[in-house]
């Protein structure tokens, strides 16, 4: 009896050994070895789940659940014309079925990104030689729009905003080897920094650290295409984490790109920062200017700035623009190029916020580290400081902020040297950390934070820093070729200080020695826009930040009626200053609308992070969208062709994608057994030692019989 409870119990592990096992048995080379599917022999392209995707950004759904296909490498073509401190940028995407079976209808998710303070305003959908202009809708319309007609098998594309600077594009029923072009246009403002405009074109979607609890509903697609699942902290983070192609695997979306720059001032030098480019001048002071070669991989984003010609005095503009009755003005105030260094310090507690964990590994760290020993240097002995690390954990240098001494300086420098890059980016507890210390109406309280800023839970931050920031100033410095801007930028303007981006070793010394000026030696605070004679006046920023040495103050507003000439008031330390600015000699220019409509925007997204009911954050937001035909939250572009493509009515497997090669089809089955850490030999070798076990005990129950 013995013997048959033991030969009944090996039998079955044995059965369990084989269903493990069979796909060796029938084909070992192809797990021993773990060959690659050969799908370019073949012409057939297999389906593959999110997280088996290690290259491209574009991704065709299929029937099957959580299967994808992926997409050749698509072009991308970016043309920008500048005018003053306005960028228009048209940007064209190609999308390819690569199929040339009949009835391999496809649909793509392709996640981009585009400058923070973009504003996309239109949408274009080019098939063959018709064009399909898009509609600005209510986000869950827009949708309902889209999956209509995807259903109705018309040619159909989708722009939605993940945050305000990734977006993802969707085009559905792309026949078997059709392409079709989307083409988005969208406005940002150029910025001055350092005496010095600047134009960034982002070209890739950074990877963010994502914490929280995966959520998974079943029976349910991941909202998104992208390679984490969504958690309980960051709800869409499957939208925002497209897939990385890996080094060495071929050209990485390739991008062509040309810009046409009109400054309206003497311009004494145009540089590009990462990117060879081409430069040609043109008699009336404007710029053409492309990439030397005719197409670059999407690894890093476009950054050309260009100078102003030296002067002494300080340059007030103002722009105005017509639009339904109502006067939009952009007024801009570039401080002096010369500053008074021998004015007094003021005493300072600084808290300088380093990241350290894994996305900062390589170069970035290494920048970071070096940016922060220059920061120490500044330091002087009316000063407090403190130095805050964080990856998965948060480690401080002191417990609060310490005076300037010898050894406190030596035990601060043995600190940075021993910085390393490892683990999470959570940094919300080390912005609580930081934001501990009491406030000190005596002293000016700053914070430096260093880092590449790759998270997806911006709203936590943004909410703890409206409760707790109180009057203390966040400068952050940007550290990497693809910092999350949104975070830093929108960082910075939550704590009235300002953003540094540093994409090379080489510019640490300059961007941080303009930074220190900007911490030691603030020009104005307290700035306000008088309203006399303003009459139904919309201004934003409503709450001004202080003016900072090579830093201009902008200003978006809307009114029903302007004054011939509008003040500016402020103060310089503790003097009243204020300057009168002609609104008479403003000059006409088109895009101001929708520049103050973008920023009308942002003000009531923050309106979130203050207590505002999220239902009368959607309904501004939907008025104003609408009204500016401009891309949102809640708001999205959709674009259809009215002539359906696709055949419908036909059952859903004849619409499948094409079978996968008989190694993707091993894959699907083996995709249904237990994924463990034992390789593919150790199977085998497992079951063929049960059933040599079985037949010893059932020789062995032969024998005792």
């Amino acid at each position: 009896m013995l013997y048959a409870h033991l030969r009944s119990a090996v039998v079955r592990l044995c059965l369990c050994a084989l269903l493990t096992a069979f796909p060796l048995l029938i084909h070992p080379t192809a797990t021993l070895f773990a060959q690659p599917t050969e799908s370019l022999s073949t012409g057939v392209i297999p389906t593959m789940g999110i997280d088996e995707v290690t290259e491209g950004t574009l991704l065709f759904r299929t029937d099957q659940l959580g299967r994808y296909t992926p997409a050749p490498l698509l072009k991308t073509d970016v043309q920008i014309a500048v005018t003053g401190m306005i960028a228009r940028a048209t940007v064209r995407q190609e999308f390819t079925n690569p199929s040339q079976k009949k009835g391999d209808w496809l649909e793509g998710i392709y996640v981009f990104p585009l400058p923070e303070t973009a504003a996309v305003d239109h949408l274009r959908m080019h098939v063959g030689e018709r064009i399909i202009e898009g509609q600005i809708k209510e986000r869950g319309e827009a949708k309902k729009v889209y999956e209509k007609a995807k259903q109705e098998g018309k040619r159909t594309s989708l722009v939605e905003q993940e945050r305000p600077n990734v977006f993802t594009t969707s085009v559905a029923n792309i026949g078997p080897g059709e392409r079709i072009i989307v083409e988005i246009e969208y406005q940002d403002m150029i910025r001055y920094d350092q005496g010095q405009f600047q134009l960034r074109f982002p070209m890739v979607v950074g990877q963010r650290y994502v914490p929280g609890t995966p959520v998974i509903v079943e029976d349910q697609d991941p909202n998104g295409s992208g390679t984490m699942l969504d958690t309980d902290r960051v709800p869409d983070a499957s939208r925002i984490t497209p897939p990385v192609q890996q080094l060495g695997q071929g050209s990485i979306n390739p991008v062509s790109l040309s810009l046409t720059l009109t400054p309206g001032f003497p311009v004494a030098k145009v540089e590009s920062l990462f990117h060879p480019v081409i430069v040609i001048p043109d008699p009336d002071g404007g710029y053409h200017i492309s990439l030397k070669k005719d197409a670059v991989p999407a690894d890093r984003d476009f950054q050309l700035t260009w100078t102003p010609a030296p002067s002494q005095e300080p340059t007030a503009t103002v722009f105005t623009e017509q639009q339904h009755g109502e006067t939009y003005a952009m007024l801009m105030l570039i401080p002096p190029t010369l500053q008074n260094d021998a004015a007094p310090h003021m005493p300072r507690d600084l808290t300088f916020v380093i990241d350290t964990s894994g996305s900062m590994a390589g170069p970035s760290i290494e920048q970071a580290k070096t940016s922060l020993a220059a920061a120490l240097t500044r330091l002087t002995t009316q000063d407090r400081f403190n130095v805050i690390q964080f990856n998965n954990r948060v480690r401080s240098l002191f417990a609060s902020p310490q005076p300037v001494t010898t050894a406190a300086m030596r035990k601060a420098v043995r600190y940075v040297e021993g910085l390393s890059a490892d683990g999470g980016t959570d940094m919300l507890p080390a912005l609580r950390q930081a934001l501990k210390s009491p406030q000190d109406s005596t002293r000016l309280q700053q914070i430096l934070l260093i880092t590449d800023g790759q998270v997806g839970n911006e709203d936590e931050l943004f909410e703890l820093l409206h409760h707790r920031l109180g009057t203390r100033r966040v400068f952050t410095v940007g550290i990497g070729s693809t910092p999350n801007s949104h975070l830093m930028r929108k960082t910075a303007e939550f704590g009235r200080g300002t953003f540094t981006y540093v994409g090379n070793v080489s510019e640490v010394k300059d961007k941080l020695d303009g930074l220190f000026k900007k911490l030691e030696h603030p020009v104005l605070n307290d700035i306000q826009l008088d309203r006399a004679g303003w009459a139904g006046l919309e201004q934003y920023p409503s709450r001004i930040a202080d003016l900072y040495a090579g830093v201009p103050i902008v200003l978006a507003v809307k009114a029903t009626s302007i004054p011939d000439q509008a003040m500016l008031q402020g103060q310089v330390g503790t003097q009243p200053w204020s300057l009168p600015v002609s609104m008479k000699q403003a000059t006409a220019r088109g895009g101001l609308s929708v520049y103050w409509a973008r920023q009308k925007i942002s003000a009531l997204m923050d309106e979130a992070f203050t207590g505002t009911a999220e239902e009368t954050v959607r309904k501004g937001i939907l008025d104003v969208a609408l009204a500016h035909h401009l891309v949102s939250r809640y708001t999205s572009l959709v674009a259809v062709d009215v002539t359906p493509a696709r055949p419908t009515g036909k059952p859903e497997i004849e619409q499948a994608q094409g079978t996968t090669s008989e190694e993707g089809q091993e894959k699907t089955l083996m995709a249904g057994l237990p994924n463990t850490g034992t390789s593919g030999q150790v199977q085998l070798l497992l079951g063929l030692l049960l059933f040599a076990t079985a037949a010893m005990l059932w020789r062995m129950q032969k024998v005792a019989a």
